[in-house]
């Protein structure tokens, strides 16, 4: 089985643990964040490295640049494939990913297959939002989550559109991604793209459109 390993060294990533857990053998690791501001002075207790070799796939909520960079440059030839799903600044993502094997996302659930028989397992469960609609005199009954993002945001949409009118359900979806405590940052990485918030809630609203396509093609011609 696919083994997990998230770290973080403050309060992102708990969520996405106890979604992930739910699919895959995940691990949950605390580092604190280091105290200098030297680079050259960051330093991981081998006991952690350790247990960040043992995965298949690592996440990184870390937010300390320099911790990040010194988590990818440590093991990015010791596991089959690293997120770094914390990170700012296009010049800093770049530098990340020069590594082959390391994806830094702009948001966590838009992730989708790339090839990579680790990553694609990963994203057959977690990613960008795919839903399968079920419905009865034009409202619905059940929702098949069939991928969620990985912070449970979808399987909450989900929750809330039972009952909901098929009429403009993948608005209604949108919007309601905007209830859940999302904790994508409301700042745009790039002047000219739209908020981490707001591409969430876009694609939410796309994965209800598609699956109301495949629910009318089949009502219509099975």
């Amino acid at each position: 089985m696919l083994k997990i390993v998230i770290v973080t060294d403050g309060s992102y990533g708990d969520r996405a643990y106890d979604n992930i857990k739910t699919e895959f053998e995940t691990e949950f690791i605390l580092l604190e964040q280091p105290t200098s501001s030297f680079a050259d002075e960051i330093d991981i207790p081998e006991d952690v490295l350790k247990k960040l070799e043992t995965a298949d796939l690592l996440i990184t909520y870390v937010l300390h640049p320099d911790l990040t960079l010194e988590i990818v440059d440590r093991l990015h030839d010791k596991v089959g494939w690293i997120i770094v799903a914390a990170w700012k600044g296009e010049g800093f993502k770049n530098q990340l990913e020069r590594f082959e094997n390391v994806t830094a996302p702009i948001n966590m659930c838009d992730l989708e297959e790339n090839g990579n028989q680790i990553f694609d397992e990963f994203t057959s469960k977690f990613g960008r939002p795919i839903v399968k609609i079920f419905s009865e005199n034009d409202k619905v009954t059940e929702i098949q989550v069939l991928r969620t993002s990985p912070c449970g945001s979808t399987l909450f949409v989900a929750d809330e559109m039972i009952g909901q009118d098929l009429e403009d359900l993948p608005i209604k979806a949108g919007l309601k991604l905007q209830h859940y405590p999302c904790r994508a940052p409301k700042f745009r990485l790039f002047t000219d793209e739209e908020c981490k918030k707001e591409m969430a809630a876009n694609l939410h609203k796309n994965a209800f459109e598609e699956a109301l396509k495949y629910f009318f093609y089949k009502n219509q011609f099975l």
